[in-house]
């Protein structure tokens, strides 16, 4: 049986509007954190917990790119490179507070092979995009910090 001409107009309109919502700009100020795709990570999810040893922390805030308002509980993965490759006992998983915030301590990444040190980051939000990012402390460096911006995801 057709459809009336006025439920098919509501459908164009319906995924007209979705379009539209789906790349709405992001917040002056707030441009999103660009991915780097997957990195060489470890199997499985990392364990919960905000240190893996000492030497270097790093500190940061998960924002939506929406609004630019703090993402709280947003799942950030932590995976560090050790001498075994990216294993559980180089990695954590951290949850961000109320305002987006986060700690992770851990040793000062280390270099095996080439490339420069670093960590592996991936962030999940709800009713955003997963981001895959990585963070290159400046070398020798004992403290670090980072601005993840996330984009919302599509309708």
């Amino acid at each position: 049986m057709p459809r009336p001409s006025w439920a098919i107009a509501l459908v164009v309109a319906a995924c007209a509007l979705a379009a539209t919502a789906a790349v709405a700009p992001a917040a002056p100020g707030c441009r999103a954190t660009p991915d780097d795709g997957f990195g060489p990570f470890g199997q499985g999810t990392p364990p919960v917990r905000a240190r893996i040893g000492s030497g270097h922390v790093l500190t940061g805030v998960v924002l939506s790119a929406l609004d630019c308002k703090p993402l709280a509980r947003a799942r950030v993965e932590l995976w560090q490179r050790g001498k075994n490759g990216y294993t559980r006992a180089t990695s954590a998983t951290v949850f961000t507070n109320r305002e987006g915030r986060f700690r992770f301590e851990g040793p000062y990444p280390m270099l095996y092979g080439g490339g420069s040190p670093h960590i592996h980051l991936r962030i999940t939000a709800p009713v955003h995009r997963q981001l895959v990012t990585r963070y290159e402390p400046l070398r020798g460096a004992r403290r670090g910090t980072v601005q993840l911006v996330l984009m919302p995801a599509a309708l």
